[in-house]
């Protein structure tokens, strides 16, 4: 019988080499998901990451989580430090990064401050240029794991979709959101680009669940979406959707 894509995963000892970083988003960061949990600060080359790097298991698997805005959500989107956040998981020697991000959907039933490369010519950046091909931005193989455990869960989840990222910590207007849905865009968001591409330099394995918590603002007479929503919406009324 072929092993299921999670079985590896599942399996003590092939999960031996196997680091799990875990990018919380907003309203999934909370650090009492680790068993064993300690507290690491880290201060690399690129400066500081968004908060202390939290370290434990989860079923037996080490794992590090980063909550990506702090974790008392201080952070804007656009004052991310995306290149010392993956940094650190990766000087921590993560193999892996599942990251959460909450998005807004564009279905019916679903010039930039960042630094998009750590080839950005700064004194403390990689040499050279890196035209890092993004034809496939998320590794398959862990996306495979996420949908097959969401399956199991039984959580309402869709294979693939696309993103639209913009810049916040603004939501889009009407306009732009009309222009997303004809462009065939599933959700939008603030943070997957640059982190994806940055974890793709930093040759760390990559994938995302995105969560669709409200219709951006194409939909007329929905309730408006806003920061505290985000923040204390039910987990149990999260809609899953693994990017693609």
């Amino acid at each position: 019988m072929e092993d299921s894509p999670g079985a590896d995963v599942a399996s003590g000892a092939a999960c031996a080499a196997v680091k799990i970083g875990i990018i919380g988003g907003t309203g999934l960061d909370d650090p009492e998901i680790l068993e064993g949990r300690t507290e690491k600060y880290v201060d690399i080359p690129y400066g500081k990451p968004s908060d202390a790097l939290i370290l434990g298991k989860i079923k037996n698997v080490d794992c590090v989580l980063l909550a990506r805005h702090g974790r008392q959500h201080t952070i804007m989107p656009s004052k991310v430090n995306y290149q010392v956040n993956i940094s650190a998981l990766k000087e921590e020697g993560c193999t892996h990064v599942i990251v959460t991000t909450a998005c807004e959907s564009l279905r019916e039933d679903l010039v930039t401050c960042l630094r998009p490369s750590f080839y950005d010519g700064s004194h403390c950046g990689a040499r050279g240029v890196c035209h890092i091909p993004m034809a496939e931005p998320f590794c398959p193989k862990t996306r495979e794991v996420l949908i097959e455990t969401a399956k199991k869960l039984g959580l309402q989840c869709h294979s693939k979709g696309t993103i639209v990222t913009i810049e916040g910590p603004r939501f889009s207007s009407r306009a732009e959101s009309f222009i997303f849905r004809t462009w065939g865009a599933d959700v939008i968001n603030m943070t997957t680009v640059p982190e994806v591409v940055l974890a793709k330099e930093a040759g760390i394995c990559y994938a995302s669940i995105v969560i669709a918590t409200d219709y951006d603002c194409w939909k007329e007479h929905e309730e408006a979406v806003c920061a505290v929503k985000l923040l204390v919406c039910d987990i149990s009324i999260f809609f899953f959707y693994i990017g693609s």
